[in-house]
């Protein structure tokens, strides 16, 4: 074996210091050999605040929002803090506005706008309307006063204007409708949806489509701190002449999908027609709305792939995206365009960068260029010269720079940002030209340490055809052997286990159970150029299976203390996949699997999931079309060789993978007399939000694993 590269990182940070993060009753633990400290518990992980991105007030003042979770009932709460970014050692201050509050951003006229569904009224029926409000540095805050009200339908969302003039407005409103939502025509017959054929997405993700609702913005002018008049829709006043589609898109899509023109003439923006298409197509267009109602103009028409994140200039002269080159690809690399809005010249900035951009800004003087993307486990910041393409990595933390992300670029070379790792949840910090960040917050840090710490080693091996291959084993620092393991698949497949925190497969929170979490970016991976994420597709069982048996080989000779004779492997969406198909094709290896929204059977899979250009591109076709690729890599044909104890996990609102492929894998594993369990959640999708759920989920799964991978399992594995 080829160890080739090794970098330990130590997984929490005790710069700071401050209470305990929750009163929970660790001593009921049991003990873990060399480990004095309470580990992080999964109540630990529900609990932890979540810090999020800052919007900021004549480049000084910052305010961010932290979701706290309440250990006793887990009712999550927003808090708000300001914090002065010219005062090196400021505090942060809490203020309250007097009602919840999201989406919080300050407007040209300094005031703090936001949106919340409570009312200064008690009478008043709740929806999500727009306020406003004033903020001191000092915290205080004045009474909220209302921007916006919208009978008919709820605001999802807003971005006001450069010059303080305007607002857009989106939210889920009827194609037809002329206004900002129209009075719902009940049906009297039945509660039944008629879809036609053309229609497009008839379900998505994990909502099934009201026929012909989408999200539409719509711009107001703002008039003595309130909008005024009936709005005028970006699509277009005329449904006919217009664009029919998302925007922002679905299910995913924010703010960054809305960008207004510096002058405030107009709006850039991101939509996919909605048609007979769209389940097939990753169409995405950005487009130009003059606010005269018009139909906008098609700025991408060329591009029969994904273009996004739309990033006008400082001086309205040009305007970058991101954007794909191959039509029903989803994970094809982005690359940073540059058009100049006078002569409707484009040059792709980042042609030969093989780095696939995500986060897209223009820095505050408008000189360059900033963007993250995804690079060997982390996820730096890189700086883009827009005369000549030039990239550079800058280099903002000390020791790995993890996950970056919310970036604010301030005046004087200032990036304000959040950073987060596999040791600790997001802070907020602060970096000056090119020096190193410091951190700004201490939201969760400081705590976090106070808990058994873990260390994160990154290791590289030689992996299918002679590649190199990374993958990191997490595990807490002082525990002596001998450790069980868990082989952690990530899901995507073109995605990674990379160096960040995740409320939901927390490799941390697994190891502080007393496992060495090993993760491999296999095959198909990103981070590691184009090619390698290309190397998957029609081959979701060959290179990646063969990835990971060498990856955990690597993991068991880099460190010895690892227990490799017990072992399970556990993923979800891919990564569940790869569990029923190594329930098939190696099933002899592993005392037990954890299977979560795992594919199970190709045929079924493709007549009943949604974004079907997702299995038509990486099996080459329909099923119909390319039958037998999808039978080459179908975990269903393999089932006679299951023995493997299997936790299957399925979520009901689940449209990606639906649920059925979870009962079909039980049906399996029961048919076969194979030790099996099955969580059922009937109101989660392809994820697990709901905080009691996510407490079920990790108590499930964790007493599965002491199940099996104890010294002495209270059941063998199945002949």
């Amino acid at each position: 074996m080829n160890v080739m590269h090794i970098i330990r990182a130590a997984a929490a940070a005790t710069i700071f210091a401050s209470a305990p993060l929750i009163a929970d009753d660790h001593s009921s633990q049991r003990s873990i050999p060399g480990v004095t400290a309470a580990p992080m518990t999964a109540e630990d992980l529900i609990a932890i605040p979540r810090l999020g991105g800052a919007t900021v007030r004549n480049d000084r003042y910052a305010v961010y929002s932290v979701t706290e979770v309440d250990p006793s009932d887990f009712e999550r709460t927003r808090r708000h803090f300001i914090l002065d970014l010219a005062e090196n050692g400021a505090e942060p201050i809490a203020f309250d506005l007097g009602m919840s509050a999201s989406s919080l951003s300050f407007g040209p006229d300094g005031f703090l706008y936001f949106l919340s569904s409570d009312h200064t009224d008690e009478t008043q029926p709740l929806r999500s309307r727009l306020w406003r409000a004033a903020i001191e540095g000092d915290g205080t805050a004045s009474a909220p006063m209302l921007v916006a009200d919208m009978p008919e339908a709820g605001i999802a969302g807003f971005k006001l204007d450069p010059t303080g003039t305007k607002v857009a407005l989106w939210a889920q409103i009827a194609r037809d409708c002329p206004s900002f939502g129209c009075a719902s025509e009940e049906s009297t017959i039945g509660s039944g949806r008629l879809y036609d054929g053309d229609i497009g997405f008839f379900r998505h993700w994990d909502r099934w489509i009201e026929p012909g609702v989408f999200n539409r913005v719509f711009v107001f002018a703002i008039e003595d701190g309130e909008v005024t008049g009936d709005g005028t829709p970006l699509d277009g006043v005329d449904p006919a002449t217009g664009i029919t589609g998302n925007t922002p898109t679905m299910p995913f899509g924010g703010a960054e999908d809305v960008a207004w023109a510096p002058d405030g003439s107009g709006i850039y923006f991101v939509a996919r027609q909605a048609d007979e298409r769209e389940p097939t197509s990753t169409d995405h267009d950005i487009y130009f709305s003059d606010l005269s109602g018009a139909a906008p103009v098609e700025l991408t028409a060329v591009y029969l792939a994904v273009d996004m994140a739309p990033a006008p200039s400082p001086d309205g002269r040009y305007l970058a995206y991101l954007a794909m080159a191959r039509p029903g690809y989803e994970s094809d690399r982005l690359v940073i365009q540059l058009r100049d809005l006078g002569s409707g010249e484009t040059r792709a900035l980042t042609q030969d960068v093989d780095l696939s951009f995500g986060s897209l800004m223009w820095s505050a003087d408008g000189s360059h260029l900033l963007a993250t993307a995804t690079d060997v486990l982390d996820t730096p910041v890189f700086r883009i010269d827009p005369a000549t393409g030039e990239t550079t990595k800058l280099d903002l933390i000390a020791g790995n720079e993890a996950h970056i992300g919310n970036l604010v670029s301030l005046s004087g070379g200032r990036l304000l940002f959040t950073r987060d790792s596999i040791g600790a949840p997001s802070e907020l910090y602060l970096a000056r030209g090119n020096q190193k960040a410091r951190p700004l917050t201490d939201k969760v840090t400081s705590r976090m340490g106070e808990m058994a710490s873990t260390v994160t080693t990154r290791f590289s091996f030689e992996g299918a055809g002679g590649d190199t291959v990374w993958g990191q084993i997490t595990r807490l620092e002082n525990q002596t052997g001998p450790i069980p393991a868990i082989l952690y698949i990530h899901g995507g497949p073109q995605g990674s286990f990379r160096d960040g925190w995740s409320s939901r497969w927390n490799p941390r929170v697994v190891a502080s159970q007393g496992y060495a979490v090993i993760s491999v970016d296999f095959h198909g991976s990103t981070g590691y150029g184009q090619a390698f994420t290309d190397s998957i597709n029609r081959d979701w069982g060959g290179k990646p299976l063969e990835d990971l048996q060498k990856g955990l080989a690597a993991a068991l000779e880099l460190d010895s203390q690892i227990d490799g004779s017990r072992a399970c492997a556990m993923g979800a969406s891919y990564g569940g996949y790869m569990v029923n198909w190594i329930a098939g094709r190696w099933p002899d290896r592993f005392n037990c699997l954890v299977q979560h929204d795992g594919l199970f059977d190709m045929r079924s899979f493709y007549y009943s999931t949604e974004e079907l250009w997702f299995p038509r591109w990486d099996f080459g076709g329909s099923y119909s079309e390319a039958r037998d690729e999808y039978e080459r890599w179908n975990p269903v044909n393999h089932v006679d060789n299951w023995k493997t104890p299997m936790l299957v996990i399925a979520g009901e609102q689940d449209f990606r993978v639906p649920y059925t492929q979870g009962l079909q894998s039980f049906t399996a594993l029961q048919e076969r007399g194979v030790p099996s369990q099955l969580l059922v959640f009937p109101d989660e999708n392809h994820w697990v939000l709901g905080a009691e759920n996510s407490l079920q989920w990790h108590h499930t799964v964790f007493a599965w694993l002491d199940r099996w991978l104890a010294e002495s399992p209270e059941e063998e594995i199945s002949e």
